[in-house]
């Protein structure tokens, strides 16, 4: 079966992207989730009705707090044995006291990973196991929305006071009554950042005007961060919170009343490594100290034994049983139950029912056979076992018989919940390494069938003769199906097994496992070729040698270059200057293949020309024997030089010349425009100064004249019609940001908005999907009619026409200038650059790739999650409508590379002297560009899945490789529609 280019290109990218889509899957499994928080203060659970007639338990309200305050301090990177070992008690010698011989309960809480701070806070506050896909559902803010013991005791009346972290009042904003955030970025500081947490407390202490307090401590982190745990500033660390810790202790016992007493909880969010890091899952890093101190408990009396083991997301449950509030209902934690072991038996089983009755409420919205769950099951009979204790009870009977039938009720409520959390815990407390191994076979599958089939890609005819009879009925192909369908098998029925790829259906998975055997069948088949084709073709010194120039050197490193940078969490922070640094480079290689065409080539020269056409004959012998795109080899730098001095005369010669530094001076002043990253994101930048309210008249004139450059350099290749309705929709883009208030027009006067923007934004997209339907109708028209090639180049031009206008109405107004650049520097560089030097297909797609990624930074952008502008998804809408509001967004995220990729195949498909194949030849290579750092990134983020900055760092950088694969094999799809030329000849 013989296949075109750009059908095979957009083949690999529509299987990649399924193999990227199970990987994501399975990195970011979907976690456990309950209703909104705002509907989460339902009516609790009344206790289990006794059996028998008139029998009625009155008992149906949350029980009253059992305590009056309560202090968190959390500190972080607190490791067990920093408490519980030797340096516990040598540095921390008061609170050693209170653990083996005062009135306390002590635990290991164990905390799963990603061991890092933010996660943490979530697990303590929630009780849920959060991950990174909770970031990618709360886009627009970076607060948790899931129901939490903060909101909940905020709504409950109580008032919160947190001192340290600020990520706890990004997390929480509004909810403290009083807060002082302290950075946690510089990991030097190990005094200052804990001392703005201390200056406030002899105060608070003092007062009675709060209900939860909540202070924590960075500078142990920052010490293990920089000298590891055995550092000898760790001890006046450790005693300098023990000392803190005394100075609470003394003072609510000194302020308890009768009524009530008070709550001091002492815990960490993660431990610390051996070399003072965190992240990943090593004893030392998930064991952390739990301790409640009250006088509520008794004194102990026996030395403290090894501590028990609990979950950290058990004190999320803990505390809103001792607040007297309800349990978050998102949490999958256990009641500890020796912290409310003082209370009435009826009380501690009330409290247990409660909390069981949430975990079987939040597996009932999980799972669709949670009645088969050993833990609702265990739970059913324990409820059941509940009802016969309280008939005993309400009938007065106050025997053994009563204490013995609770305490039995009691064990099997704690044996449910233990079942129940264990059952909610497994769907996002691990990596799902089977989906995510299925996905990255995928992907580099596709990768390596890319990569042998580049020689045959760049021929001149750009087909290729896919053997689908050979893999389908060869003996390699079914004994591969075979073989993964008994991993299958193992795999799914195993024990601890539970992924998505075990749940898809039968069929689904046969067919993804056949997709992967004929992929490797042709895999082997590309390498067998290759070998039969080597032995038979003796190679070419001159073709190998004339066809790698300057351009292709630097195409080939700065690809290695940048794919090898994925590994480094600071490279992909700072990516952006990797891509300003490629196509710097770029302009200053060109710069230099512009001179030698001028100055050093001269076309005078009558045996430099001769030498040109020899080898140039040379070459094309070679290429006709090799099967070689004719143009390509040409267009090396032996054969461009014979034709450029024809294109380059006059005053072209110097404009040409002076491109490379003109693209420079745009690329230098757009890196003004917006900083991004991470290290110097929070510098002023020139957007910043152009959006800030005193500058609105600086900000109107540049969106006006910006505007004014777009309709310009856009209008010239357009229609008439096309053109009116773009000097229309550009109006209607500054009206709309004149009415939302971003900019002012002239005889406006005290700055009052007109109206939200609604109905200019639609006035807007009237006149987009106008222009696009012109150039698709034009489109439609060269390719059922066969119309001349200029009705293409038309309708392809006004196509990118009309999404240039959606983007510069998405764009914010600081960020137009990006826009103009963008189409100046393509217009520049088609006319100076591409056409005189006529580099090939291959080399202007790499280049286009390049400047798309470049721009992509210029927007702002980075590998954050908290720089993708959620607004422009709403632009136009007065609702959230999902599907417009995806769309909007993802196109104004990635407008610059998706600008870039409609230019290239307006340009390829206008160049009448070029290899009619040169849009294949765009499509693959743009295909290939995308396909080697996903590839080689999925394998990098698996095994790095655990490193400190996996959710910070390396995780949104995936999300945006998955989109981004996606896009471009959209992109693609359009590429292939618009190659319908089924004979490819080379035209003179």
């Amino acid at each position: 079966m013989r296949l075109r280019l750009g059908v095979f290109a957009s083949f690999c990218l529509l299987v990649q992207a399924l193999g990227v889509a199970l990987f994501l899957r399975g990195f970011f499994p979907v976690p456990v989730r309950s209703v909104p928080r705002r509907e989460a203060r339902a009516d609790p659970p009344a206790e289990p009705a006794p059996p028998g007639p008139g029998m009625v338990s009155n008992w149906t309200k949350i029980p009253p707090p059992l305590f009056k305050k309560v202090v968190i301090v959390l500190i972080d990177a607190l490791r067990g044995d920093f408490v519980f070992g030797s340096k516990g008690k040598q540095f921390m010698p008061y609170t050693t006291q209170v653990v083996e011989k005062g009135t306390s309960y002590s635990f290991i809480a164990e905390a799963k990973p990603p061991t890092v701070t933010m996660p943490r806070i979530k697990a303590l506050m929630t009780g849920s196991i959060p991950g990174f896909i909770d970031v990618v559902v709360n886009l627009n803010s970076p607060a948790l929305l899931d129901d939490n013991l903060i909101w909940q005791a905020k709504t409950a009346g109580k008032r919160i006071i947190f001192y340290g972290d600020d990520t706890w009042v990004k997390l929480f904003p509004k909810h403290f009554v009083e807060y002082d955030g302290t950075t946690s970025f510089f990991v030097s500081d190990f005094t200052e950042v804990d001392d703005n947490v201390t200056r406030h407390l002899d105060r608070v202490l003092k007062r009675e005007d709060w209900d939860l307090l909540i202070l924590h401590y960075l500078g142990l982190d920052h010490i293990g961060h920089m000298t590891g745990p055995n550092s000898p500033l760790v001890g006046p660390k450790l005693r300098e919170m023990d000392n803190i810790l005394k100075k609470i202790h003394i003072s609510l016992l000194s302020k308890e009343e009768a009524s009530l007493p008070n709550l001091l909880v002492v815990c960490g969010d993660h431990g610390m490594s051996e070399t003072g890091s965190h992240g990943g899952s090593s004893e030392g890093e998930v064991h952390t100290p739990l301790l409640f101190i009250s006088s509520a408990f008794e004194k102990r009396s026996a030395p403290l034994a090894q501590p028990e083991h609990v979950q950290q997301t058990d004190l999320a449950s803990t505390l809103a049983i001792g607040l007297g509030l309800p349990i978050s209902r998102n949490s999958v934690g256990n009641l500890i139950l020796p912290v409310v072991g003082g209370k009435t038996m009826r009380e501690q089983l009330r409290f247990v029912h409660l909390n069981g009755f949430q975990l079987s409420r939040l597996l009932q919205e999980n799972t669709p056979a949670y009645e088969k769950d050993p833990g609702y099951e265990h739970f059913k009979i324990a409820e059941k076992s509940h009802g016969n204790w309280i008939k005993l009870y309400l009938e007065g009977n106050n025997s053994e018989i009563l204490l013995n039938l609770g305490k039995k009720v009691l064990k099997q409520y704690l044996d449910a919940l233990k079942t129940l959390s264990s059952s909610l815990s497994k769907q996002v407390a691990q990596y799902d390494m089977y989906s995510m191994m299925m996905g990255t076979v995928i992907i580099m599958e596709v990768l390596l069938l890319l990569l042998l089939s580049v020689p045959k890609a760049l021929s001149k005819r750009a087909e290729f003769e896919v053997p689908l009879s050979p893999p389908l009925f060869s003996l390699l192909f079914y004994l591969m199906c075979l073989m993964l369908c008994a991993v299958h098998v193992i795999v799914c029925t195993s024990a601890e097994s539970l992924c998505y790829f075990c749940s898809m259906s039968w069929l689904t998975a046969v067919g993804v496992m056949m997709l992967i055997s004929a992929l490797m069948c042709g895999i082997l088949s590309a390498i067998a070729k290759i070998f039969e084709n080597s032995r038979l073709l003796p190679k070419n010194p001159i073709v190998s040698s004339s066809n790698w120039s300057e351009i292709d050197v630097l195409i080939l490193a700065g690809t290695i270059g940048h794919v090898l940078s994925l590994g480094a969490s600071s490279f992909i922070e700072e990516e952006h200057q990797t891509w300003y640094f490629l196509i710097n480079t770029l302009c200053l290689v060109l710069c230099q293949e512009l001179c030698r065409n001028n100055f050093l080539l001269k076309e005078c020269d009558p045996q430099h020309s001769t030498n040109v056409r020899q080898n140039s004959d040379s070459i094309r012998e070679t290429s006709e024997s090799k099967n070689i795109d004719i143009p390509a080899a040409s267009n090396s730098k032996l054969g461009k030089a014979t034709s450029s001095s024809e294109f380059i005369k006059g005053s072209d010669k110097w404009i040409s010349l002076a491109t490379p530094w003109i693209i420079l001076i745009c690329c230098r002043l757009l890196r003004s425009l917006n900083q991004t990253g991470v290290q110097w994101a929070h510098r002023p930048d020139f957007g910043h100064w152009l959006t800030s309210s005193e500058h609105k008249s600086e900000l109107s004139f540049l969106a006006a004249v910006s505007l004014l450059m777009i309709f310009f350099l856009v209008q010239r290749r357009c229609s008439l019609v096309s053109k009116i309705a773009m000097a229309l929709g550009l109006l209607g883009v500054y009206s709309y940001r004149a009415a939302i208030g971003n900019v002012t027009f002239p005889w406006q006067h005290g700055g009052k908005d007109i109206s939200k923007g609604i109905t200019e934004a639609r006035f807007v997209y009237v006149f987009v999907l106008g222009i696009v339907f012109t150039g698709t109708k034009d489109l439609l028209k060269s390719q059922v009619i066969s119309a001349d090639s200029s009705t293409k180049s038309t309708g392809l031009w006004e196509v990118y026409s009309g999404l240039v206008l959606l983007a510069a109405l998405l764009f914010r107004p600081h960020n137009l200038p990006v826009l103009v650049f963008c189409l100046l520097i393509q217009t520049m560089m088609t006319k100076y650059i591409w056409i005189p030097l006529k580099f090939d297909a291959a080399q202007i797609t790499i280049m286009h790739y390049w400047f798309g990624q470049a721009f992509f930074y210029f927007q702002g952008n980075s590998n954050g999650i908290a720089t993708v502008d959620i607004s422009a998804g709403f632009v136009g809408l007065d609702s959230y409508v999902e599907l417009p509001a995806i769309f909007l967004t993802a196109f104004a995220t990635y407008a610059g590379p998706f600008l870039w990729a409609i230019h290239l195949l307006c340009y390829l498909s206008s160049e009448v002297s070029r290899n009619s194949a040169a849009v294949g030849h765009g499509c693959f290579c743009y295909a290939l560009m995308r396909s080697i750092p996903v590839a080689i990134y999925v394998v990098l983020v698996t095994g790095l899945r655990y490193h400190l900055f996996i959710w910070s760092v390396f995780s949104p950088k995936l999300l945006y490789e998955g989109v981004h694969v996606f896009i471009t094999a959209a992109v693609c799809l359009f590429f292939t529609a618009m190659d319908q030329n089924h004979s490819y000849k080379v035209q003179d």
